[in-house]
C-alpha cells in the first residue's frame, strides 16, 4: 500500500521542494539511545527512558525528542518493500512508540540511513525515500536522524535533498538531521536541506583520545572553532551528541563538554542512561541558566576569542546586549584566572556578572574577574548591560 502511494506521491511531487521552515528556530534539544545502548534497544527500553527523562527533570528542561537510533528495525523490508521493526523487539510498532512518546508530551524522532543499508547492517532508504516518508509521516515521526553509511558513489546534496523532498511531501513537518560525518562540508550547502548537519565523525566517551572513526569532544570542539559563520535559527551546526554523565569523563569534564556545546548553540541530545542518572550529571544537564545560553533567540554559535596554552576563551553574543563569556582551561593543570574586562575587544560599556555554575553574581566588569581553574573545568559567566 505505502509502496503504491509513494509512486503516486513522486509522480505528483514538487521538483523544487524545500524542507519545512521554523521547527528548529532553536537548537534541538532531547535524547538519543546511540551513545549507550547502540543497537541493543528495544520498545520498552525507549519507554523507561521516556519516563526516565519526564522523572528527572529532563522534559521540564527542555530534552522533548525522544530519538531511537540504528537497530530498530528488522533485516529485511516486507514484501511490498516497508521498513518494518524487529517484532521482537518492537512487538506493537513504531506508531504505537510514538503515540506513546506523544502522549507523555515528547517529541517521536527515528534514524535510518542514506545509503542502501544503515551502518549496523539493517534496511537503509537509498531508492525508497518517498516510501519511507509517507512511512515516518503515518508513524507520527517528528524527528528524522538520516546517516551516511553504505552510500556507495551517491551524491550527498542530491541525495539528502531527495529525502527532504520527500518528507515535504509526505506532508508532516519533520526536523531533519544530516548525520553524513562532515565529509562533503555541508555547512556550505545544506541549509535549505536540513534543520541541522554533522560536522565531523562521531563523538567518543572521552576528553581528548581518538579512535579510528571517533574523536573525544575536545577534538571535535577544535572543527567547530572556525564553523559559527553557518549557524543560525533552523540551520545548526550539529558537533554530535552529549556524553554528559557517561563513565569516561570527569565531572569537571562534563560540566565543560555541556558548557561548550551549549556556547555552540549546539543540538543538545544527552546520550547517557536517564534511568541511571546520577544526581550530579542530572544537575549539569538540567542546569536552565546554561541551556538558556543554548537557547538564546538570537541563535549566534559562540567563536573562539583567544587561545593560550591552559587557557581558551570563548564568546557567545546573546539577545538583549548580552553575551555569554566561556574561560577554559584545557590544561592538565590549574591555571588562574586574572581577566581584564577591557582586554575582551568584543564588549561595549559596563556589565553585570553573572557566574553560571557558581549561581552566584560577581558585580560589575569595572573590576578584574580572578579565580583558579582546575584542569578541563570552565568558568562560565553571563554579561548583562549594567544598565539592564
Amino acid at each position: 500500500m505505502l509502496k503504491t502511494l509513494a509512486m503516486a506521491v513522486l509522480a505528483l511531487a514538487p521538483l523544487a521542494a524545500q524542507k519545512f521552515e521554523g521547527l528548529a528556530p532553536t537548537p534541538p534539544m532531547g535524547w538519543n539511545s546511540w551513545n549507550t545502548f547502540q543497537a541493543k534497544i528495544s520498545e520498552s527500553l525507549i519507554k523507561e527512558a521516556a519516563d526516565a527523562l519526564a522523572s528527572s527533570g529532563m522534559q521540564a528542561a527542555g530534552y522533548r525528542y525522544v530519538v531511537v537510533d540504528d537497530g530498530w528495525e528488522a533485516p529485511e523490508r516486507d514484501a511490498q518493500g516497508n521498513l518494518v521493526p524487529d517484532p521482537a523487539r518492537f512487538p506493537h510498532g513504531m506508531k504505537a512508540l510514538g503515540d506513546y512518546l506523544h502522549a507523555k508530551g515528547f517529541k517521536f524522532g527515528i534514524h535510518n540511513d542514506a545509503g542502501t543499508k544503515t551502518c549496523g547492517g539493517l534496511p537503509g532508504g537509498r531508492g525508497h525515500e518517498f516510501q519511507d516518508a509517507l512511512a515516518y509521516a503515518s508513524w507520527g515521526v517528528d524527528y528524522l536522524k538520516y546517516d551516511w553509511c553504505n552510500h556507495g558513489t551517491a551524491n550527498s546534496q542530491e541525495t539528502y535533498k531527495t529525502m527532504r523532498d520527500a518528507i515535504r511531501t509526505a506532508g508532516r513537518p519533520i526536523v531533519f538531521s544530516l548525520c553524513e560525518w562532515g565529509d562533503t562540508k555541508p555547512w556550505t550547502w545544506a541549509k535549505d536541506t536540513g534543520h541541522l548537519w554533522r560536522t565531523t565523525g562521531d563523538i567518543m566517551d572521552c576528553y581528548d583520545c581518538q579512535g579510528a572513526y571517533s574523536l573525544g569532544w575536545k577534538f571535535i570542539l577544535e572543527i567547530e572553532a572556525d564553523l559559527a559563520q553557518y549557524a543560525g535559527p533552523d540551520h545548526w551546526n550539529d558537533p554530535d551528541m552529549l556524553e554528559v554523565g557517561n563513565p569516561g569523563q570527569t565531572p569537571a569534564e562534563s560540566r565543560a563538554h555541556f558548557t561548550l556545546w551549549s556556547m555552540l548553540a549546539a543540538p543538545l541530545m544527552a546520550g547517557n542512561d536517564p534511568r541511571k542518572m546520577s544526581e550530579d550529571t542530572r544537575q549539569v544537564l538540567t542546569n536552565r541558566e546554561v541551556i538558556a545560553l543554548n537557547q538564546d533567540p538570537l541563535g549566534k554559535q559562540a567563536t573562539r576569542f583567544m587561545k593560550h596554552v591552559g587557557k581558551q576563551i570563548w564568546a557567545k553574543e546573546l539577545a538583549n546586549g548580552e553575551w555569554a563569556v566561556c574561560f577554559f582551561n584545557d590544561s592538565d593543570a590549574t591555571v588562574q584566572l586574572r581577566i581584564d574586562w577591557a582586554n575582551l575587544t568584543f564588549l561595549k560599556g559596563t556589565y553585570r556578572i553573572r557566574d553560571i555554575w557558581q549561581k552566584k553574581d560577581l558585580g560589575r566588569t569595572t573590576t578584574a574577574l580572578e579565580a583558579p581553574l582546575a584542569p578541563h573545568d570552565v568558568v562560565l559567566v553571563r554579561l548583562s548591560p549594567a544598565g539592564l
